[in-house]
């Protein structure tokens, strides 16, 4: 298997975290039949350069190509104009003069050239024909962008407004696409125009510039901010699409609020559509979500809070709190802590009950698991369950230990498994915290953690079963087998594997499945214990 990706330079880091998965997630690929070619230009004050692109090339062969030389180009000049080498090497040496052997500013000039009559085919001497003179007093600007940008200035208008159009959306863009936003009537006429001028290329119905600094130049003939107020306006004509056929949604979502958030706050002129882009960059993070994308969830809802007027958390409590608490998510995901830490500062402020502030004060206490303060992450979980009328300590284990026995004998495992599902929002994050204070207790409190348990058993069978319940049916099997009573424990572990898949959610999975197959090797034969791992 083949893959070759270019314009590497351009990768997001998730584009590039996928492609190292897929290359070294299977050992070496000395061991595989694949095959990864990816170009990337070099550094430059022009290109945004991936950091993720250094540490794909690190892990694999890197070959640097350079600007032609002159017998290189002369080869090519030939080989073009169908003539000998020795016919071609005054025009390749005009030609190296004037652009040092950059393949795309060789391209472009030769068919410059042309255009000019400077290079023209003769039909009397049956081939190509040139002024060598005129080539080498002809003035050329050293960089390529500056000549392509004057190339694109010779353009008739409208097809220079049409470049740009394609410009606004990417590398390339299907023609169907293009023609259905109703951007420009004669957008496709136009870029008809410039297919056969060769600045752009139409594949398959799907027009792509021929060059990555094309679309740059083409883009760049637009003042900054005024691209910026055009972006935007495409991004709201983009949005009215977003109802009905959920595939056309999900491929238009992201195009369009990536249209809104390069127009920027700055480019609003309807005080409405601050609220639209808020609410439409929050649509799209949580979709990103859904992919795994967290990085890129994060970007959308700090673009969305970024579109919040002054005033948002009183004319638009709900959208800001669920902003501020998605970003909060996804910057504990991607290890951002101090834009958590801000996150979590502003909504502890500013939201207007106890209850809106647990989902980021769980991520607090997540966080400070994470960077091993773990025992400040536990008396912050107490504290916020003690203020919530859950109290999980004690001093007499045996006690509980009865007081669960005689709860679960009034419940057959078929109860269990058919529970409801937990309702209340309020109890559903109670038992997140429960369910981190079990793990974290584990290490450094384990006689703490039985009283735990024994909550999260009595929660899930008065409240109805949460994604936590397994882990707290799968500690008390592990306690009853400590205590030598394998035969339950094997039993109430195998219940919490079941319940794991009525819950409907996988969060706890690895917790859970590590824990009840420490269990399950003392019953059963070690392969049959390790079916979970596999997953």
């Amino acid at each position: 298997i083949t893959l070759f990706l270019d314009d590497l330079q351009w990768a997001d880091a998730a584009s590039i975290a996928a492609v190292n998965q897929l290359l070294f997630a299977s050992g070496p690929l000395s061991h595989m039949n694949f095959f990864f070619l990816g170009c990337a230009r070099e550094k430059d004050s022009a290109t945004k350069w991936s950091n993720a692109v250094d540490i794909l090339v690190a892990g694999g062969i890197h070959v640097k190509l350079d600007c032609m030389d002159e017998h290189t180009l002369n080869t090519m000049v030939s080989e073009t104009l169908c003539l000998s080498p020795r016919l071609t090497r005054p025009l390749s040496n005009a030609i190296y003069h004037k652009t040092k052997g950059n393949p795309l500013f060789v391209s472009q000039l030769m068919r410059s050239l042309n255009k000019e009559c400077l290079l023209r085919p003769s039909l009397s001497r049956r081939r190509w024909e040139w002024d060598t003179k005129k080539i080498r007093s002809r003035r050329l600007p050293d960089d390529v962008a500056i000549f392509l940008t004057d190339s694109l200035g010779e353009l008739p208008d409208k097809v220079q407004r049409a470049l740009f159009v394609l410009s606004c959306f990417g590398a390339s863009s299907e023609s169907a696409f293009v023609e259905s936003q109703g951007l420009d009537r004669n957008i496709l006429k136009n870029l008809e125009i410039a297919v056969a001028e060769g600045f752009v290329d139409k594949i398959n119905d799907q027009y792509r510039f021929a060059h990555d600094r094309i679309q740059e130049a083409a883009y760049n003939t637009t003042p900054a901010h005024r691209r910026c107020i055009i972006h935007f306006k495409y991004g709201i004509e983009l949005s009215s699409l977003l109802i009905g056929d959920e595939d056309v949604i999900s491929s238009v979502l992201f195009t369009a609020v990536n249209q809104l958030n390069l127009g920027g706050p700055p480019a609003v002129q309807d005080e409405s559509h601050y609220f639209t882009a808020a609410r439409l960059n929050l649509r799209a993070g949580k979709k990103a979500m859904e992919m795994s994308d967290y990085e890129t969830a994060y970007s959308y809802f700090d673009s969305g809070i970024s579109f919040l007027r002054k005033k948002h958390w009183q004319e638009h409590y709900a959208l800001s709190l669920e902003l501020y608490s998605l970003a909060a998510k996804c910057a504990l995901t991607n290890g951002d802590h101090t834009s958590l830490k801000f996150l979590i500062a502003e909504v502890a402020a500013k939201a207007h009950f106890f209850e809106d502030k647990l989902d980021v004060l769980y991520f607090e206490t997540c966080a400070l698991a994470y960077s091993s303060r773990l025992a400040e992450s536990i008396e912050k979980g107490l504290d916020i369950l003690s203020k919530l009328g859950i109290e999980v300590q004690g001093t007499n284990v045996e006690a509980r230990v009865q007081e669960t026995k005689d709860l679960l004998s009034s419940h057959t495992d078929d109860e269990i498994l058919n529970s409801k599902p937990m309702t209340d929002s309020t109890m559903i994050i109670a038992m997140k915290f429960l369910g981190k204070l079990e793990t974290g207790m584990t290490l450094i409190m384990p006689k703490s953690v039985p009283y735990v348990t024994f909550k999260i058993i009595e929660l899930s069978l008065t409240h109805g079963m949460s994604p936590v319940s397994p882990l707290g049916f799968g500690y008390y099997g592990s306690y009853l087998a400590k205590q030598g009573n394998i035969n339950d424990g094997y039993h109430y572990v195998k219940l919490a594997l079941s319940l794991l898949d009525r819950v409907g959610s996988r969060d706890s999975a690895g917790d859970i499945i590590a824990l009840c197959t420490q269990v399950k090797t003392y019953v059963e034969p070690l392969q049959a214990a390790l079916e979970y791992h596999h997953e």
